[in-house]
């Protein structure tokens, strides 16, 4: 008998699972050989996966794309086709929504610092919801005080989280009533408050005890017969699955049910999902350029790196599941390195492989965010193009034309 601890898997699943993978890496290889290297494919089939398991697990919640992590033409009318909201924060996000046909009330621009320009740019496309944390951020606000609707943005720090965006961003909560205060001496509309923990949380806690705050700044308000505070936007930080498993998404956002059901009846309820939908959706193809023997282990050089879609291994922090597309063979450590002339160009410095040769094709998985987004042209190496499947519901197509 068996030990407990191993998996017996039938034979027939072994069979299936390797002719699956057979078939993927013709698949790329055909998409390589059509478009060219190097190549990130954009599966709308994931967006719509991703939107819709986070739409089971917030029922009742809007949630509002945040374009930041992968602003793409191709995601967006996909989502529009879902039903979903769309959070902007720059000048060129208004465009890419204004262009997609996106009406403006399925908009909020939600970055804390603006200038006056970038103001009246969104409300010229027809956005009138916009984040302040602080005193002079709310003056801005003055000459648009009978169109614009406020939420302010409250500081929970959070170490945990990939990226502590409250260190940047958000008032404390002591200073919340002042500036609530302050806003209706101004005559500016305060409609709500938001919030973001962080990106990539890994426990839920922080979105709780965030949650219970505002329930209690909601109530303090009321008592104190400041206008009503009609909306809370939980912002994004819902985690993927990169190298390191993470919580279900049902499984994550449990209790974040369960504190929002305290909220009082008939608050509108807001969320930024980013990463959680864009991560998935692409996956990257990069080709080895040369190999060399130093001290003891392959450094294989890819035509793309950590200035180009490798750009969030130092950006945000992020490890991304990475393998040869030809997995067979007797594995060693390994260096995978950038093309260009600079030493930090690495994406991973001990990787185990089978040996490559030039042409090799590698794949890296969950690509989506803050890759091709914060890419660059460094060392005149230029960007990977981006291929876009699936982009109508039930296609089953190996190859669209190019999308920027």
């Amino acid at each position: 008998m068996a030990p407990e601890f191993l998996e017996i898997v039938p034979a027939k699943k072994v069979a299936t699972e390797q002719k699956h993978n057979l078939a993927e890496a013709e698949r790329i290889r055909r998409m390589v050989a059509l478009h060219g290297s190097p190549l990130l494919i954009l599966d709308c089939d994931a967006v719509r996966r991703q939107y819709r398991a986070l739409q089971r697990a917030l029922p009742g919640v809007d949630l509002h794309y945040a374009i930041k992590p992968l602003p793409n033409a191709a995601v967006v009318a996909t989502l529009r086709e879902e039903g979903a909201f769309f959070d902007l924060a720059t000048n060129g996000e208004v465009d890419l929504v204004s262009e997609a046909g996106i009406e403006p009330s399925r908009t909020i621009h939600t970055h804390p610092i603006k200038r006056d320009s970038d103001i009246r740019y969104a409300m010229e496309y027809g956005c009138n919801t916009f984040v302040l944390d602080n005193p002079d951020e709310l003056k801005k606000f003055i000459p648009y005080a009978r169109k614009a609707k406020l939420l302010l943005r409250l500081s929970f720090r959070s170490p945990d989280a990939k990226v502590d965006l409250s260190k940047k961003f958000g008032c404390s909560q002591e200073a919340a009533l002042p500036l609530l205060k302050q806003a209706a001496e101004y005559g500016i509309r305060v409609v709500g408050l938001s919030f973001h923990v962080g990106s990539q949380a890994l426990d839920p806690a922080k979105h709780v005890e965030a949650i219970t705050a505002c329930a209690t700044i909601v109530q303090q308000a009321r008592e104190q017969g400041l206008p009503k505070l009609e909306i809370v936007d939980i912002g994004g930080g819902f985690p993927v699955d990169y190298v390191d498993d993470v919580q279900p998404i049902n499984t994550f956002c449990a209790p974040i049910r369960a504190a929002l059901a305290t909220l009082p009846a008939g608050t509108r309820l807001i969320a930024e999902p980013g990463r959680f939908i864009a991560a998935p959706a692409m996956t990257a193809v990069a080709t080895v350029m040369g190999k060399s023997m130093r001290d003891g282990r392959w450094w294989y050089y890819m035509d793309d790196g950590v200035y180009g879609s490798y750009s969030g291994r130092i950006f945000d922090h992020a490890q991304y599941p990475i393998d040869s597309l030809d997995f067979f063979g007797e594995r060693s450590p390994s260096v995978l390195a950038g093309p260009t002339c600079d030493s930090i160009d690495v994406i991973e410095d001990n990787i185990m492989l089978p040996e490559l040769e030039c042409g090799a094709l590698i794949v890296g998985r969950m690509m989506g965010a803050y890759t091709s987004a914060t890419a660059t042209e460094f060392n005149f190496f230029k960007k990977a193009d981006i291929v876009v499947i699936n982009e109508r519901v039930g296609e089953d197509c190996d190859v669209l034309p190019l999308m920027a």
